[in-house]
């Protein structure tokens, strides 16, 4: 049975626990003071993450980080400074006003977006929302902005997990399923570079807890993870955590039947398809064991819930039961 995914959230900081010198860079790029800041909770970034109000009624919303909450995450947010500014003007997400880096902390000063984050468990009138956007989204970061890295270089670090679990010979805490097959699921898992490849700008990491919902559109957000590659990716990238969050009408969301039925997966090629979703079902399986980072106390159990929900996928696309 694929597991619950708990709430994805990050430990968050406030706007004024922030050094004075970092409100004073992110107040420089705004040109006004801010007066109120208001902290959001959903996403996994540890730190600042405020829409703030400022003294000239502008608005902004401010993501900020040090190496102190979390090594990794400066480096992820100076990935995203880059790949934003990158985007283009029409794409669906918020565009960047500027950024501060001294070195330690790192922030992005974005537009402020009127929304909020879809609603899970899911409600089916939401997801085809997303759906549908995600289709033009495709279409709009087609061609990929100059620059942005290619799947295998962006993601070569961190899809193979199959093939560490096998080198490891250890299956302590795996599937059972995956467990007696992981020479086959490493084998799988090392042709999914190919099978990416592509010239569309994919987000590369797409949750509910990356999409803002507004009265008009749907916008994206958070985008360090992005990179080139089938146009067909970040749909079958989402589709584990959906399943995973299940539908509030209780009905289990079938990742097999939503892929098939959209434009972007229809006419995919069955076999890259299998190797990607190995790729990142591998990932999440090898992840879900590791210790929880600095910042991030439910990415574990997260990637766990993502993970069994892949592999279920993964296991019926090869034809094969459980156990």
């Amino acid at each position: 049975m694929t597991a619950t995914a708990p709430p994805a959230r990050g430990v968050r900081h406030h706007w004024a626990d922030l050094p004075a010198a970092v409100r004073r860079g992110v107040e420089d790029i705004l040109g006004a003071p801010v007066v109120e800041a208001r902290t959001q909770h959903g996403g996994f970034s540890p730190g600042v993450a405020a829409r703030v109000r400022l003294a000239n009624g502008g608005r902004a919303f401010v993501k900020a980080v040090s190496a102190d909450v979390n090594a990794d995450s400066p480096d992820m947010h100076r990935a995203e400074i880059r790949l934003t500014a990158a985007l283009p003007a029409h794409a669906p997400v918020p565009r960047l006003l500027g950024s501060y880096d001294d070195g330690t902390c790192v922030a992005l000063v974005l537009q402020d977006i009127e929304g909020r984050q879809p609603r899970v468990p899911w409600s089916r009138n939401e997801l085809d929302r997303v759906l549908e956007a995600l289709q033009d989204l495709a279409g709009v970061l087609t061609p990929a902005p100059a620059g942005a890295p290619v799947a295998d270089g962006g993601k070569s670090t961190m899809f193979t997990g199959w093939r560490t679990l096998c080198a490891a010979g250890d299956t302590t805490g795996l599937d059972p399923w995956a467990a007696r097959r992981l020479g086959v699921l490493a084998e799988l898992e090392s042709g999914w570079a190919r099978a990416a490849e592509g010239d569309t700008l994919v987000h590369g990491d797409l949750r509910a807890d990356n999409i803002l919902l507004t009265e008009d559109r749907v916008v994206f957000v958070d985008w360090p993870h992005a990179v080139r590659a089938r146009p067909w990716f970040d749909l079958l990238a989402m589709l584990p955590c959906v399943a995973a969050q299940g539908f509030a009408s209780g009905q289990a969301p079938d990742p097999e039947a939503l892929f098939t039925a959209h434009p972007l997966g229809r006419d995919a090629d069955p076999g890259a398809v299998t190797a990607v979703l190995a790729a990142m079902a591998g990932y999440f399986a090898q992840h879900a064991l590791r210790p929880a980072p600095p910042g991030l106390p439910t990415l574990r159990a997260f990637q766990a819930a993502q993970g069994a929900a892949a592999l279920d996928w993964l296991r019926r696309r090869l034809g094969e039961r459980a156990g």
